[in-house]
């Protein structure tokens, strides 16, 4: 009794590629409006995994491949938007600079480009305080208790341009063993 099942299970992987994708499951195109609330709920996986990950670790000292975070982009209120960050299983005791940037992330660290801004340094890198800071950058410091668990909130008034903040960057902080305080120990690719 289970053989014709068994048979009519062995699909072809090449049969499957063809079915179209539903334009609900579909991505949206670039600068598509964000929906207005948005979460990832992920665990860390390093960049070379097998299926794209949502959350990468760079630095599995500080965020080990396993530990979750869960990150809620709220834009629910017209030009304010609330950012919440939640972590478990990351290096104990740790405080971890968090930003938007421009990019996905990638197995290239840098993948994940600059902060993203509400107005935009025209000189890069940007340095000038006029655009780097915690009014045109949106900007967070998780701090991780005795568990490596913890969790912040920030809110900015404005709302990122559709599709230019792709991801949300854990710098290592400081102090983080070899790693200097600005490197990138973790990126979250944001729900679009």
């Amino acid at each position: 009794m289970s053989a014709p099942f068994a048979a009519t299970a062995l699909i072809p992987l090449a049969l499957l590629a063809s079915a179209p994708v539903p334009a609900s499951a579909a991505p949206a195109p670039p600068g598509t409006p964000a929906a207005p609330v948005s979460v990832v709920d992920a665990d860390f996986d390093p960049a070379t995994a097998f299926v794209p990950p949502a959350a990468i670790s760079h630095a599995p000292d500080l965020v080990p491949y396993g530990s979750h975070v869960r990150v809620v982009v709220d834009r629910t209120v017209p030009g304010r938007t609330v950012l919440t960050l939640t972590a478990a299983g990351l290096a104990a005791g740790h405080a971890f600079p968090a930003h938007l940037h421009t990019g996905s992330c990638g197995a290239d660290p840098a993948a994940s480009g600059p902060h993203y801004q509400d107005v935009v340094d025209p000189v890069r890198p940007s340095t000038d305080p006029a655009y780097v800071n915690d009014r045109n950058e949106l900007r967070l410091r998780l701090r991780t208790d005795h568990r490596g668990d913890g969790s912040t909130g920030t809110a900015v008034a404005w709302q990122p341009r559709p599709g230019e903040a792709r991801s949300l960057v854990l710098h290592a902080g400081s102090p983080a063993g070899p790693h200097a305080a600005g490197d990138r120990a973790a990126c979250v690719n944001l729900a679009p």
